[in-house]
């Protein structure tokens, strides 16, 4: 066994003792961003086994084939969420206008922007950190070269910030809120728990609270025969049927993954 591979078998079992699921990829993730410094290893490895995010630690996370910022303490994008944010780029026409409600690191808002050149894009966060992070990510991606669709970030609640000449104008409006129940925010994964911050997870009872908010805000937002999607989980979407309909949306589509798990909703403006 060479000793490349020992210290690296080492470093395997060191993550996977502290809880690490992924810990083979997490090794990898943690010796590129060292780039050859041990000590810097050895940094990044001490924050990631205590429970600190493998993106905070890492600086990025990798989102619809590219890489995303996220600084400590915005909410980490999920892989889960990239089907959301595929299907508001097939909805969103070229030369469309979208909003990205609850942006965090801005991984949606710069995934519409990159697959649609000439889109706007407004993306809205309640969280002074998490503007900073989504604008750093607008910014990277305006200089990583070919055509990226314009992005503003605003700060605010929802769509509270957003231009009142805007509204009635989007084609697509997606949400990420806050969706777990406050009954099951002592079921998270440690490292979530412990280190995340909690206005970006807790929905209130039910984990509803937030997602009927971005049902009223995207009516708000949307021209007629637009698009609202929303991120959710379990049984919600049933509990947002009525909402949406007295919201003046069309019939609801139900999103889900391969193994059959509720993922998201769409439904259309009417």
């Amino acid at each position: 066994m060479s000793g490349a591979t020992g210290e690296r078998d080492a470093l395997v079992a060191r993550l996977a003792v502290a809880g690490c699921v992924a810990a083979d990829e997490e090794a990898d993730e943690l010796v590129a961003a060292a780039a050859g410094d041990a000590e810097m290893l050895e940094r990044l490895v001490a924050r990631r086994v205590v429970g600190e995010p493998l993106a905070w630690v890492t600086g990025t996370v990798q989102f619809l084939g590219h890489r995303v910022r996220v600084h400590p303490g915005v909410y980490v994008p999920r892989w889960q969420t990239e089907m959301l944010a595929a299907r508001a780029v097939e909805l969103l026409p070229e030369g469309g206008l979208a909003a990205d409600l609850c942006t965090g690191a801005g991984a949606i808002a710069i995934a519409m922007a990159r697959a649609r050149p000439g889109a706007r894009v407004v993306a809205t966060d309640l969280d002074p950190a998490a503007c900073r992070c989504a604008r750093a990510n607008a910014i990277a991606g305006a200089h990583a070269g070919g055509s990226v669709g314009a992005v503003v970030v605003l700060a605010g609640h929802l769509a509270d910030p957003v231009p009142a000449e805007l509204h009635g104008l989007f084609d697509v409006v997606v949400a990420v809120v806050p969706y777990v129940p406050s009954e099951e925010i002592p079921y998270l994964p440690r490292d979530v728990r412990e280190h995340e911050p909690l206005r970006a997870l807790d929905g209130g009872p039910g984990g509803v609270r937030l997602l009927e908010q971005a049902v009223w805000a995207g009516a708000g937002l949307l021209r007629n025969g637009g698009s609202l999607l929303l991120e959710l989980g379990g049984d919600q979407h049933r509990a947002m049927l009525p909402v949406l309909q007295a919201a003046g949306y069309g019939p609801l589509r139900v999103l889900v993954d391969d193994d059959g798990d509720v993922r998201a909703v769409e439904a259309r403006y009417r």
